[in-house]
């Protein structure tokens, strides 16, 4: 299976879970809305136009940090100007404590800065406490029992307190964006073969649909919903199950979809928000796809940005509307450093040399998450880093830079998790044995500072740290101009462009077809290949630099690919069952484009031999009439190039026995 990461993950199993909660489990709670916020305007992306709040907290951390390490320092304090989400990890941690200042003292200080502000001033907080919370793993394992007194202890005592002080009149001004619980909605789609999480389940889609309708009473505060990240869900098959899964959570709440103002990704994790020199991920090496390599393990989305504008269209289709925004977090995937490449190497002939040559992403194993050795803070906090148009709105510093993701148990300490000892291993399910690559000689528990950690950090950072000040380059490139179309295929389209000009440097181009980012560029040229024959596609070029800027996009042109002498369209289907649990399963169908030409739709058909009925589907449009089902592609998978796949899966219940279909697939 090729279904892993960040915890040791399984394929989905989408049997409904029988818990003691029964048919309540997803049954919302109605929260009034704060009268006095009633005038609060509830902008479409609340990083725009805003400044942001820094947590007092954090910045001494590391300004005490700066202080001890000499001529470091200078550098190390750059990081305290760029805004880190404040962690409401426990119950405990709402009024503070000693050495952390409660959530009310937070937005006091907030406050303060905002009478001095003309913008409004935006605080970042994490909601994360769920109960049985992070089943998977041990290292931040909660306080709240995965029980029906836990549910009502978290409603309670934790998501009633944030939403009365988050809804107090005197922070009607502020913009709060809250981080929903970490990690909890997709260990619900990838981990129900651990029973902790089977147990955990019922209780995560409850309370956070709880936490959904409270927050969302309160005008000026904004949810954000976490998504993994695309080392874990960029699959198809955990893809379209999750944005199920978070439109089924979404939609039980009395508000619905509009209780989400968008998704998170890449929370806590090291995953690069741009694999420059690896855009096109099913490119052939020696004869096979770069997805096909053992570090991705088929799946299509090396980074951040593709990840999420493919979510982002997936939870579209799954009845969000597009105005959903994605951020990522981008507080620790820099991958800067001598070990960072600088420069396309086309000389490995094998996926394996291609991939590790390549990448900037420098973990001998995609699933490494703990404290990972090598890495570096990335881009800095910025609003709308791709332009107005795409659907990533921020970048974001959810994990504070230098504090640890966990321990690990030892004689005298059991409590921790496996994954962060330096000197364990861990697998990828397909007989692969890796690393954990925790940074060796240290054991700091979660939360805790971490200081070589953070040292190794700033060290590691792209853009480097010392390039910029302040929160970092936030002045985009020219436009590029002179885009032109220099030939055609019946398959392809080549294009070249002016240089654009930066104030620091261009790093590179997106280049969009039809609106759509098709392939990045390093150079001022690109050729669009696996096209429809004599059909006319419009481009547009935007250049990005280091810091993530991206510039407005070109003026477009027209390419018409050439006839194609008569190229012939086809395409076959196979069938596999994922899980089978007696009375449902879940199925996966790769559909292959067996003809000449690029494809622009096909449909796949079958007759079941037995009761089976399909109850839900994702990445394909499936109908069903008696025993006869159907299958179309969806707008973003129809076109394949020949000998290219792609794939749907979805889930049905039956009785008796549940025999293999013959599938027909059609193509045009």
């Amino acid at each position: 299976m090729h279904h892993r990461l960040p915890r040791p993950l399984r394929r989905l199993r989408a049997a409904a879970v029988a818990t003691a909660l029964g048919a309540a489990a997803l049954v919302p709670v109605v929260a009034a809305a704060p009268s006095a916020q009633a005038a609060t305007t509830h902008v479409a992306n609340p990083y725009v136009g805003a400044t942001p709040f820094l947590n007092p907290d954090y910045v001494a951390e590391v300004n005490a940090q700066a202080a001890q390490d000499g001529s470091n320092g200078s550098i190390e304090a750059k990081v305290a100007a760029n805004q880190t989400a404040i962690w409401l990890d426990r119950i405990g941690a709402i009024a503070g404590d000693a050495t952390h200042r409660g959530l009310q003292a937070q937005l006091d200080a907030a406050e303060a800065q905002a009478a001095t502000s003309t913008l409004p001033v935006l605080v970042e907080i994490v909601v994360y406490d769920l109960p049985g919370r992070d089943c998977a793993a041990l290292a931040s394992n909660g306080e709240i029992p995965a029980t029906a007194a836990g549910l009502t202890q978290y409603e309670s005592q934790y998501i009633d307190p944030i939403a009365t002080l988050l809804g107090n009149s005197k922070y009607s001004n502020l913009r709060v964006s809250a981080i929903i619980e970490p990690d909890s909605l997709p260990n619900a789609v990838t981990n129900q073969s651990k029973p902790a999480c089977t147990t955990a389940t019922p209780y995560y889609e409850t309370g956070v649909a709880y936490a959904l309708n409270k927050l969302h009473a309160i005008p000026n505060v904004y949810n954000y919903l976490d998504i993994g990240h695309s080392g874990w869900l960029g699959w198809s098959s955990n893809m379209g199950p999750a944005a199920q899964e978070l439109a089924k959570v979404a939609k039980s709440t009395p508000a619905g979809v509009a209780s989400v103002d968008g998704f998170v990704s890449n929370t806590a994790n090291t995953t690069p928000t741009e694999e420059p020199f690896l855009p096109n991920t099913t490119m052939q090496v020696g004869g096979q796809p770069l997805d096909s390599a053992n570090f991705y393990q088929w799946n299509p989305y090396f980074d951040e940005h593709s990840y999420d504008e493919a979510m982002h269209a997936s939870l579209v289709s799954a009845g969000f509307p597009s105005s959903v925004g994605m951020l990522i977090d981008t507080s620790r995937n820099g991958w800067g450093g001598s070990a960072r490449p600088t420069a396309l190497n086309s000389t490995p002939t094998t996926v394996g040399a291609y991939v590790a040559a390549n990448k900037v992403d420098q973990r001998p194993f995609r699933g490494d998450w703990c404290n990972v050795n090598g890495a570096g803070i990335g881009y800095r906090p910025q609003a709308q880093p791709y332009g107005a148009t795409d659907p990533v709105i921020a970048f974001v510093w959810i994990k504070p830079p230098g504090e640890s993701d966990g321990d690990y148990p030892t004689a005298g300490h059991t409590h921790g998790d496996p994954h962060c000892d330096p000197a364990g291993t861990q697998t990828d399910g397909n007989g692969g044995t890796y690393p954990t690559d925790a940074i060796p000689g240290y054991d700091v528990p979660a939360g805790n500072w971490f200081a070589a950690q953070f040292q190794q950090l700033v060290a590691n950072a792209y853009p480097a740290l010392g390039s910029t000040t302040g929160g970092g380059d936030t002045t985009p490139p020219s436009t590029p101009a002179g885009l032109t179309v220099t030939g055609t295929t019946a398959g392809s389209v080549s294009l070249s462009w002016s240089a654009a000009t930066d104030n620091v440097a261009v790093t590179g181009y997106n280049v969009y077809r039809n609106g759509t980012k098709v392939g990045t560029a390093t150079t001022t040229s690109y050729t669009d290949t696996g096209l429809t024959a004599a059909t006319a596609y419009q481009y547009t070029v935007s250049a990005y630099d280091a810091a993530g800027n991206t510039s407005t996009a070109s003026a477009a042109v027209t390419g018409t690919t050439s006839g194609g002498g008569g190229g012939s369209a086809g395409c076959k289907a196979t069938y596999a069952i994922a899980n089978d649990w007696g009375s449902g399963f879940t199925a996966n169908v790769t559909v292959t484009n067996t003809g000449s030409t690029a494809t622009n739709s096909w449909k796949v058909t079958w007759s079941w031999g037995g009761s089976q009925q399909v109850t839900n589907s994702w990445n394909a449009t499936v109908t069903q009439s008696g025993a006869s089902v159907s299958a179309a592609s969806m707008a973003y998978n129809g076109a394949l190039a020949a000998g290219a796949n792609t794939s749907f899966g979805f889930q049905g219940s039956y009785s008796g026995s549940n025999p293999a279909p013959t599938l027909s697939c059609t193509a045009s």
